[in-house]
């Protein structure tokens, strides 16, 4: 009877051994699968973070790609209406070209038409001057001599040549309201003497000699040289001083032949 209990007590003793090693084994296998959890969780946190890293990553480059962008499309808002306004003044700068093509053209006209101008226009002024009260001789006929020299140079431009001309004659209608005075030879009584003459415009021309003694008057009509009586000594004397300036102007009296060339 005693060794029942005894044999019970064993069993009894064996099972709860072997309950505790399967409740040890069962604990041993949950925390296990804990581990794993919790290894798991490290790894998805870790993925996930290392996700965030790489989406942040990609959207500073979005962002940095979208100023970019922008900036360029200002860029580009800027270069067209740039080109719009450089298209606007090659157009105009074309119509303006094919305006100088033009005028090339006819100014080229103009020059073969200007040249024979200019040639019958000196050769008037010439007739002119030959006509024409005879003071400053040398002078006039030097100007038209150069002015048909000038118009055989190529070196010199047709509107040089022309502006030129329209100078010679502004001159010589100067001279039909201006007063001047200049010294030269004059024939006087078969001997040549050094006077002083007073041209007045165009319609007095008059000499005297140096010691006043011999006093002419140039007569158109007759293209020659008179005499002047010495009443007019004074006036010639002062109307010289004021031709050179030499005086404040002021009236003076001076024999005016008739039918005098203007």
């Amino acid at each position: 009877m005693k060794l029942s209990l005894l044999a019970k007590a064993s069993l009894i003793v064996s099972s709860a051994a072997m309950s505790f090693s399967g409740f040890s084994q069962g604990v041993n296998a949950d925390n296990s699968e804990l581990t794993q959890v919790v290894d798991a969780g490290k790894k998805i946190n870790q993925m996930a973070n290392n996700s965030q890293q790489r989406v942040d990553k990609l959207n500073e480059q979005i962002q940095s790609k979208l100023q970019q962008f922008k900036t360029v499309n200002k860029e580009i808002d800027g270069l067209t209406v740039y080109n719009k306004q450089m298209k606007a003044q090659i157009d105009n700068q074309l119509i303006e070209l094919q305006q100088l093509a033009e005028s090339m053209e006819q100014v080229s006209i103009i020059e073969r038409q200007v040249s024979p101008l200019m040639a019958r226009m000196i050769d008037t002024l010439a007739a002119f001057v030959a006509l024409d009260v005879p003071f400053l001789p040398e002078e006039r006929n030097d100007r038209i001599e150069n002015l048909k020299a000038m118009l055989d140079r190529a070196d010199v431009s047709v509107a040089e040549k022309f502006r030129r001309v329209l100078e010679a004659y502004q001159v010589e209608v100067d001279y039909g309201r201006t007063i001047e005075a200049y010294t030269g030879l004059q024939q006087v009584e078969s001997k040549e003497l050094d006077v002083d003459f007073l041209r007045i415009g165009r319609v007095s021309l008059v000499y005297r000699s140096r010691d006043g003694k011999a006093m002419g008057m140039w007569d158109q009509t007759s293209k020659s040289w008179q005499p002047l009586d010495s009443e007019y000594r004074t006036d010639i004397n002062k109307a010289l001083r004021i031709a050179r300036k030499q005086l404040a102007p002021d009236l003076i009296v001076v024999p005016v032949a008739q039918n005098s060339a203007e």
